[in-house]
This record gives C-alpha cells, structure tokens and sequence, in this order.
C-alpha cells in the first residue's frame, strides 16, 4: 500500500470532510474519467454547445476531490484494525506514508488533503481517541514535536502565522475521532481568499511529497525544550 505524492485519492494522513461537504461544481458537472482525458480544458475556456465559441472563464479541475468528498479511506470501525490510517502510516517508508519524522511515541505526518502547503498531524503511535488517555511521556512527546514542527515550518517557507489544535470527537469535527490527532497549519497573510470561500477548493502551489522533503531535512533533530537528547526514532528505528 502507498500514498499518492500529490494530493490524490485516499491514504494515510488524510481527514475525511464532514458529510455535508458539497461537490464542487467541475466535478459534478463532468466526470472524473473525462476529465482526466482532456487535461488541456484545465487552463481554457469549455467551448458552448451551441455557438462552440469559448466563454470567458479559466477553470481548474480538482478531479481528485471526489475522494475526500465521498471520504475515501476513513476506517470502517474504531478499532485500530479497522482500517486507521494514522495506525498504517507508521508501517510504511517515510516517502509512502507522507511521515516528516518518527519520534519513540508520536510522529508527524503531513495531511493528504491539507488546508495549506505545509500542514502537518502530530500523532501518537498508540491507537486512542482522547488528549487524556496520552501517558505523560507520551504529552511531552507530542508538546516537543508540535513545537519541531513549528520550527521546521518557519525555516522552510516562513508562515506569519499557525493554526493549531485539535478536534476531539465526531461532534466536534474530527474526521478521525478515534484516534488522537493535532493539526499544525502553517498561515499567511491573504491566504483565505474567494477560492475556498466561495467554490470550496484550495489551491496549493507544491506536491505533498516535495513539501514532506523540505520539512524532513528541516526537521530539528533536538529537543526543543529541556528533555535533554533523544532516543531512537520510532517502531521502526531511527529515519534514514
């Protein structure tokens, strides 16, 4: 199993959208099949039916939207075999699970459909669902990362601000309520803008697989704060 390395249908690292997330109006108008056969439409005018004259607007397909719409990849159960992506990305290479860095309790992925360039999970390797149920080595893990994450950010493209936080259960938001997650969103001035406002899709200037390259080899390789030095990294031992 891998992960697409541009923000294509479902794998690890992904937040499914809440239901009533509407179709955005390229893809329920022309199927994805066709419109992946006709890429040059992507940057011209649709020609009209009747006059074959092309109107005045540009148009960028988001074909791959269609998966988070219908919320491709989100666990069939609360278990942790139940098909949790933040439970298979840790078994999967670096590159093919999207993962940044492995830490011993938590690692940081980047979201498969993220808000904006650079949008990072800290996640714990254990399978749970609440901020309580992390141990206390597990808390400071997580504050450490969150804090390397932040670091890594700023020297790779310079945010002016964060969003950060999380959601815990379905009610309030989490497209994975079972198991833990914090979202780390990098922010930039005039970053929202008529695009996501009005027709419900983000626009983002690089692939996930090359963000996840800068963001690795940025990654500070010490603590943070005061733990003193760090033991090897995750399950599968220190990223190569």
């Amino acid at each position: 199993m891998s992960v697409p390395s541009s923000p294509q249908p479902a794998g690890p690292g992904q937040d499914p959208p809440p239901a009533d997330v509407p179709v955005p109006p390229a893809a329920a108008d022309f199927p994805e099949a066709a419109i992946a056969a006709e890429p040059e439409l992507s940057g011209a005018g649709v020609p009209d039916a009747d006059t074959g004259v092309p109107d005045a607007f540009e148009r960028l397909w988001t074909p791959h939207r269609l998966a988070y719409i219908k919320g491709a990849g989100k666990p069939t159960g609360p278990g942790a075999h139940e098909g949790c992506p933040f439970c298979i990305a840790p078994t999967l290479s670096d590159e093919d699970g999207l993962i940044v860095a492995r830490g011993e309790l938590v690692y940081a992925i980047m979201n498969l459909y993220p808000y904006n360039s650079g949008h990072m999970l800290i996640c714990p390797y254990r399978h749970l669902a609440d901020y309580t149920e992390l141990t206390r080595a597990e808390t400071a893990e997580f504050s450490d990362y969150t804090t390397r994450a932040i670091t890594a950010l700023r020297t790779v493209s310079g945010p002016h601000g964060f969003n950060i936080g999380m959601n815990l259960g379905t009610v309030a938001g989490a497209g994975i309520a079972a198991h833990l997650h914090q979202h780390v969103v990098p922010r930039w001035g005039g970053d929202t803008n008529f695009m996501p406002v009005v027709g419900r899709t983000r626009v983002l200037p690089q692939l996930l697989a090359d963000t996840r390259k800068l963001l690795a080899d940025a990654w500070p390789q010490e603590p943070q704060g005061p733990q003193g030095p760090q033991g090897p990294q995750g399950p599968q031992g220190p990223r190569q």
